[in-house]
């Protein structure tokens, strides 16, 4: 089973939303027994918390619902996980500096896989209203469609 990590600062709006978006995308394709994913921060600020009430509200208006409890991410996720996917350089950085010896994990950041803004940061939607929450679902909707169409063609799944 291909497993993949979707990584933030805080674990409490994009990779959760991003874990929620994919998640939903699976069961949709059916592949649930292809992938699966999770999600993670590089930070212990939320460790335990559901994430972002804004984020959830904006989920929820797409009929996701979101109930992931931030963790933060460690070491040992570099070998558990085949893909992790992070939101901006400073979030990619940090996971680099925990590559283990054992790493089997690609490392990207989201928008690599977005065709409109190919390679550019998620913006985090935390401090701002409740239009740049919607703004993140967009990107990352868009982010995760076309990764799950790179996963099929290079697993070869129909």
């Amino acid at each position: 089973m291909i497993q993949v990590l979707f990584v933030c600062l805080g674990n409490i709006c994009r990779s959760p939303m991003a874990e929620g978006i994919f998640a939903r995308m699976i069961e949709d394709a059916k592949w649930n027994q292809k992938v699966a994913c999770d999600s993670a921060g590089t930070n212990s600020y939320h460790i335990g918390e559901l994430p972002d009430e804004r984020m959830r509200k904006t989920a929820l208006k797409h009929a996701i619902q979101l109930t992931h409890r931030a963790r933060s991410f460690k070491e040992k996720d570099w070998e558990a996980f085949d893909y992790i996917l992070v939101m901006d350089n400073q979030n990619y950085r940090e996971v680099v500096k925990k590559k283990t010896a054992g790493a089997r994990a690609s490392i990207y950041l989201m928008r690599e896989f977005d065709l409109a803004e190919k390679g550019a940061e998620v913006p985090d939607p935390w401090y701002g209203d409740l239009d740049g929450f919607e703004s993140c679902y967009t990107i990352l909707h868009r982010s995760c469609n076309q990764f799950l169409q790179y996963l099929k063609s290079k697993h070869q799944w129909d």
